[in-house]
C-alpha cells in the first residue's frame, strides 16, 4: 500500500461551510445512511437532502451558500439526482429537476423544480415493494440508487433501484423493483426481483442498465443484472460464483466494460459484452493472521477511460464478529489499468459510504473506522484517476456524502462521539469547494 502520509497533502480548509441543523449524533459504529448531497446546474448549486426530510438547494457562488428554496421529501431524504427536463425556468426556457430519493413509509421518488423547488410528481414505491412488516429503519421500503440520463434514442429517463426487507423467524426475505421513468415521472418499465439492489449504472449511449445485486437469498440468484434500456428485458447476467447469498457490491460502466466490485469472493472484477470476464484482482480476500481468517468486502468500484478504482471497507473475521487483528487491504482504494495492473493505491482509513467522481475526479468521503475509532480517519480525500492521491480535507466529525462535477465539490459532515470518549466531535453541516 501507498505510503504518502497525509500530512503531506493537507488541504488548506478551503471549504465554505453551513450548518445543516439537527441530527442524532453517530457512534462508533455505522449508522445508515442519513444524508445526500448532489451538484446541479452545471456546479453553481447544492442541493442537499436530510435525515428529517428536509431538501435545500444552495447557491454556490454565493459567500453564505445562500438557500434559493427549500422542500419537504415525504421520507428520510437519502438520495439525489438531476434531469436536464421536467421543470420551467422563468423565462420559459426547460430547467433541471431534482430528483430525491426516500427511505420511509412511502419510500418516496420524487421530483422538484431546480429554480423554484415546486414538486413536478411523485411516486410511492411502498405500492410495488410492500408496506414494512416491522417499525425498524432496516424494514422501510427504501430507494438505493438514483441514475439519470438520455437513452439510446436520446430521451431524458430516470433509473431507480427500491428495495424492502423483512424476516420471520429464520426466513428473510427482500422486494425489489428496478424503474424507469420518464422526466415528468411515467413509469416505462419495471423490472422486479426476490434479491436487494445496492447500484446501478447506466452505459454511455444509454443502452443498458447495470444493476448491482448484494444479497440474494431467493429464486433471483445472480448478483449482476444488465436491463435494456430500451424495453427493460434482460440483456445478460453474470455472477461471482460464490456460496451464500453475498454477491456484488457495486458496479460501474467504461464504454463496453463493467467493472464489478464482488462481495462474494471479495475481489474485483472487468467483464466485458455478455458478461466475459477480462481480469480480475484480489482486493481483500480472506486473509488467516494470527490464527483469524480476516477478509473486508469491496464496496464500491468506478470506471472511466480505461482505468478501474475500488475501494474496500471494514475488517471482518469469519469465525467472529469482533478482531483485534486487521486485514492488510481493510479501507484502501486501488487503481487498476486496461489489463488488470495495479496502478496506485492509498489508504482511505475510514469507512466510505459513497464515492463521489467526474471524470479524473474521485472523491472519499471518510467516516469513522469502528474498529480503531481514530478521528484522524474524518476527511474528504481527493485523488485523480491517472496520478493517485491529491488533498486530504479533514473535518472534526464524519465524512458521510459527497458530490463533485463541473468544478465543484460538495460534502456533508455529520458529528460523532465514539462510546469509550464521550466527547462529540463535528456538527451537521454542507462544505463546499472548488476543485481545480
Amino acid at each position: 500500500m501507498a505510503e504518502t502520509a497525509d500530512a503531506d497533502r493537507d488541504g488548506d480548509r478551503e471549504f465554505r461551510s453551513v450548518p445543516l441543523g439537527e441530527i442524532e449524533t453517530a457512534r462508533s459504529r455505522h449508522m445508515w445512511t442519513r444524508s445526500a448531497v448532489h451538484v446541479a446546474e452545471s456546479g453553481d448549486l447544492a442541493v442537499t437532502g436530510e435525515w428529517d426530510g428536509t431538501v435545500t438547494a444552495r447557491e454556490v457562488d454565493s459567500d453564505s451558500l445562500e438557500a434559493r428554496w427549500t422542500a419537504d421529501h415525504p421520507d428520510h431524504a437519502v438520495g439525489i439526482s438531476t434531469l436536464s427536463g421536467g421543470g420551467t425556468e422563468s423565462d420559459g426556457d426547460t430547467a433541471e429537476t431534482v430528483i430525491v430519493a426516500g427511505r420511509g413509509e412511502t419510500g418516496t421518488i420524487a421530483a422538484y423544480d431546480a429554480a423554484t423547488g415546486e414538486r413536478r410528481w411523485r411516486y410511492d414505491t411502498v405500492d410495488d415493494l410492500g408496506e414494512a412488516v416491522k417499525d425498524t429503519v432496516f424494514y422501510l421500503p427504501y430507494v438505493v440508487a438514483l441514475e439519470s440520463g438520455t437513452d439510446a434514442d436520446g430521451n431524458e429517463c430516470l433509473y431507480a433501484a427500491a428495495r424492502r426487507y423483512e424476516r420471520d423467524g429464520e426466513t428473510r426475505q427482500w422486494h425489489s423493483t428496478v424503474y424507469a421513468f420518464d422526466p415528468d415521472g411515467t413509469v416505462r418499465w419495471t423490472y422486479e426481483t426476490d434479491a436487494s439492489p445496492i447500484a446501478i449504472d447506466l452505459d454511455a449511449d444509454g443502452e443498458q442498465l447495470a444493476v448491482g445485486y448484494n444479497r440474494c437469498m431467493g429464486d433471483h440468484d445472480v448478483g449482476l443484472v444488465v436491463l435494456e434500456t430500451a424495453s427493460g428485458d434482460l440483456a445478460w447476467t453474470w455472477d461471482p460464483g460464490t456460496e451464500g447469498d453475498r454477491r456484488v457490491g457495486d458496479v460501474s460502466f467504461d464504454g463496453d466494460s463493467i467493472a464489478v466490485s464482488s462481495h462474494g469472493d471479495k475481489r474485483g472484477y472487468l467483464l466485458g459484452p455478455g458478461g466475459a470476464e477480462r481480469w480480475r484482482v484480489d482486493l481483500a480476500v480472506e486473509t488467516e493472521i494470527d490464527g483469524e481468517t480476516l477478509y473486508a468486502y469491496p464496496n464500491h468500484a468506478y470506471a472511466a477511460d480505461g482505468r478501474v478504482t475500488f475501494v474496500t471497507g471494514n475488517t471482518y473475521a469469519v469465525e467472529s464478529r469482533e478482531t483485534e487483528n486487521r486485514h492488510p487491504n481493510e479501507h484502501r482504494i486501488a487503481t487498476f489499468d486496461a489489463d488488470g495492473d495495479l496502478a496506485w493505491d492509498d489508504e482511505v482509513r475510514g469507512f466510505v459510504h459513497g464515492l463521489a467522481a467526474d471524470g479524473e475526479t474521485i472523491v472519499a468521503p471518510c467516516a469513522q473506522n469502528f474498529r480503531v475509532r481514530d478521528p484522524e480517519t474524518h476527511a474528504v480525500r481527493r485523488f485523480d484517476l491517472e496520478s493517485g492521491p491529491q488533498r486530504v480535507d479533514r473535518l472534526a466529525g464524519i465524512a458521510t456524502a459527497a458530490a463533485v462535477d463541473d468544478g465543484t465539490l460538495a460534502a456533508i459532515e455529520e458529528p460523532v462521539a465514539y462510546h469509550d470518549e464521550g466527547e462529540t466531535r463535528g456538527e451537521y453541516a454542507l462544505h463546499v469547494a472548488p476543485v481545480e
